[in-house]
């Protein structure tokens, strides 16, 4: 029984330390997940869900529109006539105590112009909301990608402080060795000391960007603040694109910006040739059919049905449809210089994101030699330390040269990730 005790801590102490793992996540995980728990995307599918509704709710205007009345009506006092009847006044008694009436209506049009352009603007509308659900997926990745790649350089920094936290504390070691036999001054020692307790807050503030790297990516994700989750993977698994001849791109067909304001455009069109055709006649038909019932004690009843065509031909209203036909079409011009003006300003946005990428290639390419001259010379310098041919302040200054070379090296990889996430929104590549 003891020991059956024991295996069932043990078990029940395995599953809590498995609870308490992170999650870790890839790129494509990260991506999936944001776009499935996000409130933007969520929002945004429930808004070309509501146009969808709005789009058909609009084709009912085809249809008949069929209603049932009825009523019921007790007379408390009878309405008294008074009539001459040879010279002499007499009061009659008008109507009956019980009044029942039940009537169908049915009406539809028949020819109505602006009704069926106005279908036109609904389905232009579904088609908007598509457009802005895509933007916002587009954005969404943009944001992922971005977040995601801050987590990878937090971590790089976080290496690279602990690497320097590292060597600066072996440093102190040797030269606390040294100083023990006589072969370095007290000096020495207490830069080697000095070093070791100045690289320490590094890697705690590179920590703590850790920490902070994880929330915002949690946040775009849409995930809790609380959860435990790691990303998968550094930053040198992208270097291979950096590497790889890049070729400027510059097409803009699938802005989303540009789509967008497209779609307003047709938009404004199609309002506009709706009010032009409310210069037309429209034409409709109703039929009614009426059920009436009236008496005092016994009731007699009496059905009537009617079928009308109703045409309306608009003649003057004061000149209202000629100046909103205006109105539509200096919207039209006000869009189509709006168009333009963001056209160009996403064609200089897109040069700016070429060149910076190309310039990250440069740098990277500069700071992988650098990184690897720096790592050679540092390691040089600390073996000359050790045979006592180097001074502290020399490997000191190797070590932060090899330092702000590897991160170089990493800020370089995260630019060009970003600014090739930043151009891939631009272009509205999903």
């Amino acid at each position: 029984m003891k020991f059956l005790f024991i295996l069932l801590i043990i078990n029940l102490l395995n599953i809590d330390i498995k609870a308490q793992e992170p999650l870790k996540l890839t790129l494509d995980q990260a991506l999936e997940i944001a776009l499935s728990e996000s409130s933007t995307i969520k929002i945004a599918d429930m808004t070309v869900e509501k146009s969808g509704y709005a789009k058909k709710g609009s084709y009912a205007s085809l249809y008949p529109n069929v209603s049932i009345n009825s009523s019921y009506q007790r007379t408390l006092k009878k309405q008294v006539m008074v009539m001459d009847m040879g010279g002499q006044a007499m009061e009659i008694k008008v109507g009956r105590d019980n009044n029942i009436s039940a009537s169908a209506t049915a009406s539809m049009p028949l020819v109505n112009a602006p009704l069926w352009e106005s279908l036109k603007l609904s389905a232009l509308d579904v088609e908007l909301a598509v457009e802005q659900a895509r933007s916002s997926k587009v954005s969404m990745i943009s944001q992922v990608k971005q977040a995601f790649y801050g987590v990878l350089l937090a971590k790089e920094s976080l290496n690279v402080m602990t690497q320097v936290y590292e060597n600066a504390s072996k440093n102190y070691e040797k030269t606390l060795q040294r100083f023990n036999v006589g072969k370095a001054s007290e000096l020495e020692k207490l830069r080697a000391q000095v070093n070791m307790m100045g690289a320490e807050p590094n890697v705690s503030s590179a920590e703590n960007a850790v920490l902070l790297a994880n929330w915002q990516l949690k946040a775009v994700m849409g995930l809790d603040l609380g959860s435990d989750i790691d990303v998968v993977g550094d930053l040198n698994d992208y270097a291979n694109e950096l590497l790889t001849p890049y070729v400027s791109e510059d097409n803009i067909s699938n802005n989303s910006t540009l789509l967008q304001l497209d779609i307003q455009d047709r938009m404004l069109e199609s309002n506009l040739r709706m009010q032009k055709k409310q210069y037309l006649p429209t034409l409709a038909a109703n039929v009614n059919y009426n059920y009436s019932a009236m008496g005092d004690d016994k009731l007699s009843w009496f059905p009537s049905s009617t079928a009308a065509l109703s045409l309306n031909l608009p003649v003057f209203d004061g000149f209202q449809k000629h100046y909103n036909i205006k109105q539509s079409k200096i919207s039209r011009d006000m869009l189509s210089v709006q168009r333009q003006d963001t056209e160009r300003q996403l064609r200089i946005a897109i040069r700016n994101y070429n060149d910076k990428i190309a310039l990250c290639v440069k740098n990277y390419t500069a700071a992988n030699a650098t990184v690897e001259i720096a790592q050679k010379s540092y390691e040089i310098s600390q073996k000359m330390y050790e045979v006592g041919k180097a001074t502290l302040v020399e490997l000191n200054d190797a070590q932060l040269a090899l330092e702000q070379a590897q991160l170089t090296q990493a800020q370089a990889i995260y630019n060009f990730m970003v600014a090739k996430a930043s151009l891939d929104e631009l272009i509205g590549k999903e």
